[in-house]
This record gives structure tokens, C-alpha cells and sequence, in this order.
């Protein structure tokens, strides 16, 4: 019998890359709160990285990994289990949108876009339109960390120093469904393969929501010059804006959907990829697959994707997203009276604040978000969490705030008055 491994006293050599602080060193979580070693407990307004839906801690989940596991651990992707089914059917019947109807799991919301994209380029080459390739994306925008995700993604630090590894896709303004034609013209339909977007913007534009008639436009646009609408749902999905999918608040239904985080809700490393038949019917036609990851449907992880989903479902907490959602926006709709605030944007339990120096002109304190990661190094010393944002052209800083859906109301009162405390003592130091 071999002892368990005695770890490290330091929590620095746990970070790839020598950072100046040490990470944290997080012993549990539980509810809405996360517990450091030796330190008071911090209130997850962030989330994480915008993940946590049914709340920290949730025995029932810990069950069901366990059962999961006490049977079948690795099953090739290309074979069913009876987990992998059972998701499946759930989503089908009781979450996606009324016409995509095939399913693709893969192991979290980078790896789901990047088959996206590569699932576009599959049905145009099975249908024969082998010269269409380039993905429209937007400015700002993020759509995950791979080559292909970031060629695709309009972040610019996180593309810093790997342009010439990227594909030349062209980007588009990030609320202008016009200059979605008018790129597709430019560039030549014939040679666009799809476009792109977040229903609301996460990590790079801090909450931006769209005009009304953005994505319906968007959506008609593509399909005149057969250009796959690709939504990118990693953030918004499974319950965040206060309905199942950020899409579903203007009626479009994509040609090609992409989930993560909200669907293991923190608790299973778990993406999506939900395609119509019409997407899928030329590469079956062609004999052909969309390759899988190693790792894709990792029969546990379905079977705790699927329990999320019925305990999203079992206590309304979507509809619970929606109500405190509604609280959120209200509280934060506060801090619009302070002068480094530019405004509150966002929907449901997605909700962010833009920062700048001069609110009359707009002027930024930085273009790269390290003013709003002071903040957010503010709002840990008085134990809560947010999600820095920004950092992407025209954006300069921003915050998300995207709790569990668990939070209450109390301790949204408690996330406005520390983010007002904690901007004034970043402007203060900066």
C-alpha cells in the first residue's frame, strides 16, 4: 500500500509561469464561497472564470462522480455508455433550441469552438465548396485559447506575440450586423466559411450586449450567402443570462452552438458542440467523421453534466438566474453615479462594469485591463471575487460579475458596496 504524496509547502511552485504573488491555495468550496488555507472565506461573485451555476460543494454531485466511476473510467469517445446517452437525450429534449438535434461532447469550451470551426470547414468541403475557409470573427471577442480559437477571437493580449501562428481570418466590429455583409462581399462569399460570436460578451468586452436587431440580422445575412452562423454559448449558455441559452433573448436559432462551462457547472471538464442535420448531412453523405479529442465524453463527466442539468432544472434555477440576475443589475446599477464607472451592461447572472479614468470623455486607465485587474486585487482583500474583463480593443477595463446562481441577495449587497470600496482604493493607489 503506497502512502499519498506529501505536497509541496509552496504554493508558487504550482504556477508554470514564476508569478510575483503566489497563487491561492484553496483547501474547499462550498455554497457561494471559497475557503483559502489560513485566510477568511471569499465570496465567489466571478464564479470562478464565469463556471459555477448550482453552487459549490453539492453532495449529490460527489455521489454520482463516484458512481460513475466505480464502473466505467475510460470508454473510447466513439462508443456510447449509458451516461453519454442519457446526456444526450437530456439535451435534446429538454435544452437546445428546437432544431439541433446533433450532439458533439467534447472536454471544455476551447477545444468545443475549435471543433466548431473545424466542423464548418467539414460540411462546406462534404457539400463541395472546398474554397470556403475563412471564419468572420468580431472586435473584441474571445473563443478560447487554441490557434485556431484565438485567429478566430479578437483579444488582443491574448493574442500578443502569436500572430504569425494564426490564421488571417477578418474581423468585424462587434456590434455592426452591415459590416457582417459587407465583409463577407469583400472577402467574397464564395470563400467564407462562417461567422462567429458570443451572444454577449464575456471576457473580452465585459458584458457588452448587442442592439436588438443585431443577431436576427446576423443571422439572415448568413444564411443568404450559405455562411455558417456559429454561437459561441461557453459563457452565456445553460443558464447565465436568465434563459437556457443567451441566443433564445432574440429568437435565433444558429447553425452551429458551442457549450461549456455552465454545462458541468464547475464540477466536470466538459464542452459541446450542437449542430442542425443540415450541417451534419454532407460530411455523413462523404463518409466522413469530425475527429475526436483523447479525452472527449469522458463517460463520468457526462454523468455529472447530466445531473447538473437536472438539478438546474429541478429548482428552477434558471428562472432563479433570471430573478437575482434582475437584483444584480439593480444593485450594480448604483455604482452608476461614480465617476470611474462608465456604465452596467449585461443580462441575467452575466453582468459588467466598464472603468475608465475620465467619464466624460471616456478616457481609459489602461487598454490592457490592468487597471481593472487592481480592482479586482482590491475586491480580494475585502474577500469577494470578480472576473477581470477587458483588455481588447475598443475595450479597455471592464469586470464581470457572474456568481452562482445560488447567490443571495444579501451577499449581492455585499459584492456592490466592496466593489465601490475597492475602486475607489485602486484609483487611489494608481
Amino acid at each position: 500500500m503506497t502512502s499519498d504524496p506529501t505536497p509541496t509547502s509552496d504554493p508558487a511552485a504550482y504556477s508554470f509561469v514564476p508569478q510575483p504573488e503566489p497563487p491561492l491555495l484553496i483547501e474547499r468550496t462550498d455554497g457561494n464561497y471559497l475557503y483559502p488555507r489560513g485566510g477568511e472565506p471569499i465570496l465567489d461573485a466571478g464564479g470562478g472564470a464565469v463556471v459555477t451555476n448550482i453552487g459549490h460543494g453539492r453532495r449529490e454531485i460527489a455521489e454520482t462522480a463516484a458512481k460513475a466511476l466505480s464502473s466505467i473510467d475510460y470508454v473510447l469517445p466513439l462508443w456510447a455508455t449509458d451516461a453519454r446517452l442519457a446526456l444526450r437525450d437530456r439535451l435534446i429534449e429538454r435544452w437546445l433550441p428546437a432544431g439541433l438535434s446533433r450532439v458533439g461532447l467534447m472536454s471544455g469550451g476551447s477545444e468545443s469552438v475549435d471543433s466548431a470551426i473545424r466542423l464548418a470547414r467539414q460540411h462546406h468541403v462534404a457539400a463541395g465548396r472546398t474554397e470556403r475557409w475563412k471564419v468572420i470573427g468580431r472586435q473584441p471577442s474571445y473563443h478560447g485559447a487554441t490557434l485556431t480559437t484565438l485567429a478566430a477571437g479578437g483579444h488582443d493580449g491574448r493574442r500578443a506575440g502569436l500572430d504569425p501562428l494564426l490564421a488571417p481570418f477578418p474581423k468585424v466590429a462587434w456590434n455592426d450586423a452591415q459590416a457582417v455583409e459587407d465583409t463577407i462581399l469583400a472577402e467574397g462569399p464564395e470563400t467564407v466559411s462562417a461567422f462567429i460570436g458570443e451572444p454577449v460578451l464575456g471576457a473580452s468586452g465585459g458584458g457588452l450586449v448587442p442592439d436588438d436587431s443585431y443577431w436576427p440580422r446576423v443571422a439572415e445575412i448568413c444564411r443568404r450567402h450559405q455562411v455558417v452562423l456559429i454561437v459561441d454559448e461557453v459563457m452565456t449558455g445553460f443558464g447565465r443570462t436568465g434563459k437556457k441559452f443567451g441566443i433564445d433573448h432574440w429568437g435565433v436559432v444558429p447553425d452551429i452552438l458551442v457549450g461549456g462551462k455552465g454545462l458541468g457547472g464547475g464540477y466536470a471538464p466538459i464542452g459541446g458542440v450542437y449542430a442542425s442535420e443540415a450541417i451534419v448531412a454532407p460530411i455523413a453523405e462523404a463518409d466522413g467523421r469530425v475527429m475526436f479529442f483523447t479525452f472527449t465524453a469522458q463517460d463520468q463527466t457526462c454523468a455529472i453534466a447530466e445531473r447538473v442539468l437536472s438539478i438546474l432544472e429541478d429548482e428552477d434555477l434558471i428562472g432563479q438566474a433570471a430573478r437575482m440576475g434582475d437584483i444584480l443589475r439593480t444593485r450594480l446599477e448604483e455604482l452608476s453615479d461614480h465617476p470611474h464607472v462608465s456604465d452596467v451592461r449585461g443580462l441575467g447572472l452575466l453582468q459588467g462594469i466598464g472603468l475608465v479614468k475620465n467619464k466624460a470623455s471616456g478616457e481609459p486607465f489602461s487598454t490592457d485591463g490592468s487597471f481593472a485587474a487592481s480592482v479586482v486585487a482590491e475586491c480580494m482583500k475585502r474577500n469577494i471575487w470578480v472576473y477581470p474583463a477587458g483588455g481588447a480593443a475598443p475595450v479597455g477595463d471592464a469586470l464581470l460579475i457572474g456568481p452562482p446562481f445560488t447567490i443571495t441577495e444579501q451577499e449581492i449587497g455585499d459584492i456592490v458596496r466592496v466593489l465601490r470600496e475597492s475602486i475607489d482604493a485602486a484609483v487611489s493607489a494608481s
